[in-house]
């Protein structure tokens, strides 16, 4: 299965004060239902998440009424917000628990980095664009979400936050950048798409013991937006 997406990357106080229950929650649950839980996603905290997280609140405006539907939808700059359903498989694939140490390399409208904050993960998102991000900052406060949001380039990790206990990345690299491999903790894994913008691209799990040997593991073809270097 091809799972067309674009993602780019906040935490209630320990999964606790989640927004409230809207008149769209209905809408989450049967998405949840239909295509997340339908297709093998089974991981409680992911669960949980999908169906808390309000993703019309991140979507614009003029594609509210399709914030429910599986798809990746635009939000500006080129960018949109991933497929639910890949959302879902990289929260499940990071065993996503309260107090993991998790850096997501691009944060976009800020989607992603609420479900593993939902998930009471600790999450630090780095996005290139200084629009996007300074979007998802304000959205991300404004719902409640505890996420720390940098205007950053994501091929060079955070460093001063390193090390961290889990990397997911929203976008497809052409290969793994080792910045991030680096800044994984010892027993920590990473999901990265590797490959390129007009070829194959595949959904990478990438695992490092406690002796530090990597170890990656394929998991399934996708198609991302590219990964960018530089601020924009």
């Amino acid at each position: 299965m091809l799972h067309s997406v674009l993602v780019l990357a906040i935490l209630p106080d320990g999964g606790a004060g989640l927004p409230a229950p809207d008149a769209r929650a209905a809408e989450r649950n049967q998405l949840v239902e239909r295509h997340i839980v339908a297709e093998g996603i089974r991981d409680e905290a992911t669960l949980r998440a999908m169906r808390t997280v309000p993703r019309h609140e991140f979507v614009l405006p003029q594609y509210a009424d399709a914030a429910y539907d599986d798809r990746p939808l635009p939000i500006g700059l080129g960018q949109t917000i991933s497929q639910p359903y890949i959302v879902a498989y990289q929260t499940e694939v990071i065993r996503p628990r309260k107090d993991l140490k998790v850096l997501e390399v691009g944060t976009g409208s800020g989607y992603q980095a609420a479900v593993l904050a939902a998930a009471g993960c600790r999450v630090f998102t780095m996005e290139i664009f200084g629009e996007l991000a300074s979007r998802a900052r304000e959205r991300l406060e404004r719902l409640g979400y505890r996420v720390t949001v940098r205007h950053g380039d994501g091929n060079l990790g955070w460093p001063e936050e390193a090390p961290f206990d889990a990397i997911l990345v929203t976008a497809a690299a052409s290969h793994i950048p080792p910045a991030l491999v680096e800044q994984l903790r010892p027993g920590g894994r990473m999901v990265i798409p590797v490959g390129s913008v007009l070829g194959v691209q595949n959904l990478v799990q990438v695992d490092k013991d406690a002796s530090g040997t990597v170890r990656t593991r394929i998991l399934l073809p996708v198609l991302f937006v590219p990964m960018l270097s530089g601020l924009r």
